[in-house]
């Protein structure tokens, strides 16, 4: 008898090559990661496919070379890829367990690659590889999950453009935080976004709406590290493709709009160790249940916070989003169920005891944010950090030392992280000089352009 496979089942290049030839496919689909955490992809016919299987296929580098809008870095460019290598193609390698169906092209397979070679240095799905592998050599399991707000308009990529992005229409109005109004009232499209992310296998144990017109926030199930990255950018990418079929969009930008609070990217991260079993951030003689090394591991996030920052506010938008007042941290804070601080140590069971990264926005890299924030805290965990004094009450009131404070802007962040002898040990250098190159060029190409605040503001009375 023959079993049917699903895209679950697969864990092995064995496995993808008997379940592309039971549907007898004659194309399937794969991507790659972006600097930006853009999914860049092709059709792929199934001989194709059965020899990169094998032997990997290549990628135009291009795609490490050039930003969010395929605009190439130049002045200042990178020396990974440019004019001056010819944008060669680079290594592949597919990742046979990130196999999904696209149930909305209908029996269609999706899989992931990871860059290999020379181009693995800046590949972010093989930099959180790689902290990962510095974790297993500490002895230490990962688990993660990635929560995000985005919203939700009535628009089309057409529309927003003949419009200018400006007067958008939110798929609801007002302000209805947790609403059961909203979500039984448009049951439907919850309904088929929750079975898009079932079946796709980054599933939801949370969906709700958030304070804003058409705002949603989506908690994804915790996993393994590494698939739970995956997880958050299929998620992103795939609910913007189902918005877009529903003649909608979704935007999981920092801050659209200055009248509402910004979209944060949260992370939350356990560490297990793999030798007792046992789970490394619990303990229950100790205040909070905060074992030590939870305690090195909150420490060495802070600590590096604002070395790090490019790496979890990627863009030039990101930095509107971190002021007071917007549920988005301003320093390096860490506090015990506090959401006014950028750490928030949530006590628990050996099960659930963890800690959240508030830091970051909803437009983040989730490899790239991801291996910032467990590459800091294992940081902190061998040198044996302690964290600053526990923050209680408002975060936002209260005065803060300098150490904790974070870059103003993108380009502050980039030099920081640039100048970082830790993010050196943690990412290797051919990442952080690559990285901080485009967060500088994001920069620059945002100084080019004259804002309607400027306008507003000088055009007549200056």
């Amino acid at each position: 008898m023959t079993t049917t496979m699903r895209a679950q089942d697969v864990v092995t290049l064995a496995d993808a090559r008997k379940l592309v030839e039971q549907r007898q496919l004659s194309h399937i689909k794969v991507a790659v990661t972006d600097i930006d955490g853009v999914l860049r992809g092709k059709y792929m016919s199934r001989e194709k496919f059965f020899s990169a299987l094998d032997n990997g296929f290549g990628f135009c580098d291009v795609v490490l070379g050039w930003d969010s809008n395929d605009q190439l870095y130049e002045n200042p460019g990178v020396a990974f890829t440019g004019w001056h290598t010819g944008y060669p193609d680079a290594p592949v390698r597919l990742q046979p367990e990130t196999c999904r169906e696209l149930p909305l092209e209908d029996n269609m397979l999706l899989f992931l690659g990871e860059f290999t070679g020379e181009a693995a240095a800046i590949c972010p799905r093989n930099l959180l590889q790689r902290v990962l592998q510095q974790a297993d050599d500490m002895g230490l399991a990962v688990r993660s999950a990635f929560e995000y707000e985005f919203f939700l308009f009535n628009e089309t990529p057409d529309s927003v453009r003949a419009k200018g992005f400006r007067n958008l229409q939110p798929v609801t109005p007002g302000f209805y935080g947790y609403s059961v109004l909203r979500n039984s009232t448009h049951a439907e499209w919850y309904s088929e976004l929750l079975a898009l992310c079932e079946t796709m296998d980054f599933p939801l144990e949370g969906l709700h709406t958030e304070t804003g017109p058409g705002v949603l926030e989506a908690a994804i199930t915790v996993d393994e590290a590494m698939a739970s990255a995956d997880k958050a950018n299929l998620f992103k990418t795939f609910t913007k493709v189902w918005a877009q079929r529903n003649d909608m969009m979704a935007t999981f930008m920092a801050k659209w709009s200055n009248d509402y609070p910004g979209q944060s990217g949260h992370i939350h991260i356990s560490l297990t160790d793999t030798a007792s079993g046992n789970a490394a951030f619990y303990d229950e003689t100790q205040p909070h249940n905060m074992s030590a090394m939870q305690r090195h591991f909150v420490a060495g996030q802070q600590q590096l916070m604002p070395e790090l920052l490019a790496m979890l506010a990627q863009t030039v938008n990101a930095f509107s989003r971190l002021v007071p007042g917007f549920w988005a941290p301003t320093h390096a804070t860490w506090g015990v169920e506090n959401r006014t601080t950028a750490l928030r140590v949530i006590p628990g069971s050996s099960k659930s005891q963890r800690v959240e990264y508030r830091l970051g926005s909803a437009d983040a890299n989730p490899y790239i944010a991801l291996a910032a924030a467990l590459g800091a805290g294992l940081y902190g965990i061998k040198h044996q950090l302690e964290p600053e004094p526990m923050i209680t009450g408002n975060a936002y009131e209260q005065e803060h030392s300098a150490q904790l404070a974070l870059p103003a802007t993108l380009h502050e962040a980039a030099g920081r992280l640039r100048s970082s002898s830790a993010a050196r040990e943690l990412f290797g250098a051919p990442f952080v000089e690559h990285y901080a190159t485009t967060r500088e060029w994001e920069e620059q190409e945002f100084r080019k352009h004259i804002t309607d605040w400027e306008l507003q503001r000088y055009f007549e009375i200056i």
